[in-house]
């Protein structure tokens, strides 16, 4: 089977390193890949939709997987359809769920799915108007694609009303603020789940927890995500049957009552609070890094799974996983998730020998017999073990053997996940 991954950082750099593995897999190509996924796949250099379509038509494939959000809300999966390839990824329509949260929260509305109270707005008077009633802290979501970093927890009413004048007048979201949805906030702890889909019937993941904010602690803005563990020790089997019989199967029943049938990675945000999982958010793809850090622990053929859900039958499939756990940390550049120098030389990857240790690659590139820095995610280092803590003393040795000038990173992802 000749397959082409869609994307350049850690997440497909994973997916490819693991389809890579299947005895089905007869060429793989990865437009545009980046610099590790070189030596597990071909790297094509397009990154555009009309470039990737164009390139198609005169080399087919027999499957498209596509990572980012923004070819999926952008219709890339409707444009290969076109080709009559098979493609991994929900259509332009079901991808909605992301790409619009505004369009999200009502469908868990009509649906009965739980999630925080809200309201939208793209209108900025009458945001404030809203905000001005409620009691902090107040969560504002850019309701368009953000890359992650659109969720803005204010604490007063003042930072609240900043907040909407940053995200709807000044932009800095872009055109994703041009509407804002703004929440209740949940108390309790955030986790990852992932769903395999074929419209109907879906295949859960084990639990992820992801890490949002830059620094220790949960401190500093929201970035793209900073390491992840798997899977969670405090999620019991009973949660993760709850999870999936009152927010991924009411979900795709919604989705198939409106026309558009979910076919792909459903990856719902979760509160567990003390009423049970909450919804923060839909996403309609793989994670990152959740990926990162779920393609150390899986064992099935992953290529016979994808191509399952891309011909709408999972019928007869079944994902098995590893025993232990695996973590994935990431190192950062100086300033992320705000302006980052690029360029920067990126040492000791060789020193790392662990067979236990992967390295995906976010941001880097090729600059002559040099890997150097090119953005604010720079690696995703990956570690797995007999548990989590062990695991996790394992990635933090690979890391530090690995440097590059202004290289940062969390020091304490899963610490509230160990247990004694």
């Amino acid at each position: 089977m000749k397959v082409l991954v869609v994307g350049g950082q850690s997440r497909e750099h994973a997916l490819a390193w693991k389809i890579a593995q299947s005895p089905l897999l007869t060429k793989l190509y990865i437009a545009p890949g980046n610099p590790g996924t070189a030596s597990i796949a071909e790297n094509i250099p397009y990154s555009k939709i009309p470039d990737i379509i164009a390139w198609l038509r005169t080399n087919p494939v027999d499957l498209v997987v596509i990572g980012p959000d923004n070819y999926l809300a952008d219709g890339l999966v409707d444009e290969v359809q076109k080709l009559g390839i098979r493609a991994f990824g929900p259509t332009q329509a079901a991808a909605q769920v992301e790409w619009s949260k505004r369009y999200a929260k009502e469908l868990m509305q009509e649906a009965g799915i739980p999630t925080a109270t809200f309201r939208s707005f793209d209108n900025l008077s009458s945001a404030r108007a809203y905000v001005e009633t409620l009691v902090p802290p107040v969560v504002i979501k850019a309701s368009g694609l953000a890359y992650g970093k659109g969720v803005v927890i204010a604490q007063s009413i003042e930072e609240a009303n900043q907040v909407l004048s940053d995200v709807m007048e000044k932009k800095i979201f872009g055109d994703a603020g041009n509407e804002v949805v703004i929440e209740e906030y949940l108390h309790g702890r955030e986790i990852s789940i992932h769903a395999m889909c074929d419209g109907t019937h879906a295949l859960l993941f084990p639990s992820s927890q992801d890490h949002k904010q830059v620094f220790d602690g949960d401190k500093g803005p929201n970035t793209g995500g900073m390491g992840t563990v798997a899977p969670l020790p405090w999620i019991t089997d009973k949660d993760m049957a709850d999870i999936k019989a009152r927010i991924v199967e009411p979900l795709l029943k919604a989705l198939r009552k409106r026309g558009t049938p979910f076919r792909g990675l459903l990856y719902p945000g979760l509160m567990m609070t003390a009423e049970g999982p909450k919804v923060i958010e839909f996403n309609a793809r793989f994670g990152q890094p959740e990926t990162e850090t779920y393609m150390r622990l899986f064992e099935s053929d992953l290529l016979e799974a994808l191509d399952a859900c891309a011909r709408g039958d999972l019928t007869g499939i079944s994902l098995t996983w590893k025993p232990g756990a695996a973590c994935c940390v990431i190192a950062a550049s100086k300033g992320y998730p705000g302006d980052v120098e690029k360029g920067k030389e990126i040492q000791g990857l060789g020193s790392l020998t662990d067979q236990d240790i992967v390295v995906f690659h976010v941001g880097t590139k090729q600059d002559g017999d040099r890997l150097v820095t090119n953005g604010g995610r720079v690696l995703g280092i990956t570690a797995t073990g007999e548990n989590l803590r062990t695991a996790l003393k394992k990635a933090y040795e690979a890391l530090g053997q690995v440097s590059f000038d202004g290289m940062q990173y969390r020091r304490d992802i899963g610490a509230k996940s160990l247990t004694p």
